[in-house]
């Protein structure tokens, strides 16, 4: 099939804008006429710093991130900051995680190994299947900071508020960035892998206050110490250069289609037709609870594993591919990113109902 013909539903490495793509092919082999490709330049040279800093800039004006903040370029994904965010921040105290999916777990796992951590929230008991009220969670009075996942890729659910708490905000944004507004003077680091809605696999994007670096373990590696890493400008190493450049174009994308606040009404209007034909499907259920459910990542399944295969072959058929659920959550998953065309939501549908009047008795 064409890519005209595809729709990548995938929840990462995921669907990228066609126009950065192809400003991407043009620049493949000579980068506006510099005679070498992106891949190929020094990320010391005057070529790629122009690339950084625009990408940068791009950035910081995206999310409008106020000047108490740095921008970091990395690497390592989120796995790295599952460890660098307690060995700079936590310094052997205590930090409160809200444990809502798989991935914030992994983080509350990796902070033990550098101070104590305290569950303000553990939502495994209920197969990850919500997000708590601010009621709910369970603060300690001397937390280093909060930490949590806004939006839980896996299980398909996502914070629609922002938590109060007393220490500075740490966030994992991996699935949600850049698709809708945030107020960055709230938080003291968020991050986010760009495989999701910024840039292909491999670059992480680290922004934080300032104010916090500096207060590293000794025994922190200096590639994860953030004050290091500020003081070069996220060149203490080679950056991962394309990524990089990519990021830069799919924000030129994502200026043209209205930026964070278009982002936030697109996705809120393709989730919502996804979720109300599920609400009304007589073979179809949605895992998260109403109130806790994901904008980017709908998780839905029919009535049996063997259906559930077959609807994930059949919509493969149909060119709508990747939505088969995560290996532990199982049935179906439909990420639905910034670069995700209404067209494939109405394709899902399309199918979905398909299927629906085909198996339901």
């Amino acid at each position: 099939m064409a890519r005209e013909q595809i729709y990548n539903f995938s929840a990462g490495p995921s669907v990228l804008p066609a126009s950065a793509l192809e400003r991407a092919r043009q620049d493949l082999l000579d980068y506006q006429g510099c005679g070498i490709s992106v891949m190929e330049m020094s990320h010391r040279s005057a070529w790629f710093q122009e690339i950084f800093d625009a990408a940068k800039a791009k950035l910081k004006a995206a999310l409008q991130v106020p000047d108490s903040h740095e921008i970091l370029f990395l690497q390592g994904g989120a796995t790295l900051q599952f460890a660098a965010i307690p060995m700079n921040l936590l310094a052997g105290g205590t930090a409160d995680y809200a444990v809502t999916g798989i991935f914030s777990g992994k983080a509350a796992q990796e902070a033990e190994k550098y101070g104590r951590v305290h569950l303000a929230f553990d939502s495994a008991s209920t197969g990850h299947d919500r997000i708590p009220p601010q009621e709910q969670l369970l603060l300690s009075p001397d937390a280093r900071y909060f930490y949590y996942c806004s939006n839980n890729t896996i299980y398909g659910t996502q914070w629609h508020y922002v938590p109060e708490a007393a220490a500075p905000l740490v966030c994992d944004m991996s699935s949600d960035i850049l698709s809708q507004p945030v107020d960055l003077s709230r938080y003291g680091l968020i991050y986010a892998g760009a495989q999701k809605n910024m840039a292909p696999a491999g670059l992480t994007v680290v922004i934080l206050d300032k104010a916090l670096a500096g207060q590293e373990l000794p025994c922190t590696p200096q590639i994860m110490r953030y004050q290091t890493l500020i003081e070069n400008d996220s060149m203490l190493n080679t950056p991962p250069c394309w990524c990089i450049y990519m990021l830069g174009l799919v924000l030129d994308w994502l200026e043209s289609q209205g930026g964070v606040t278009g982002m936030a009404q697109l996705k809120r209007e393709r989730a919502r037709r996804v979720y109300e034909f599920l609400d009304n499907s007589r073979l179809f259920h949605p895992h998260a609870q109403p109130d806790s459910r994901s904008d980017m990542n709908v998780t839905f399944r029919s009535p049996s594993a063997e259906l559930d295969e077959e609807f994930v072959r059949g919509a493969a058929a149909r060119g709508l591919l990747n939505l088969k659920g995560h290996k532990l959550a199982g049935g179906m998953r439909a990420s639905l990113y910034n670069a995700m065309p209404m067209e494939g939501v109405t394709a899902l549908i399309d199918y979905m109902k398909e299927f629906e009047a085909k198996h339901h008795v």
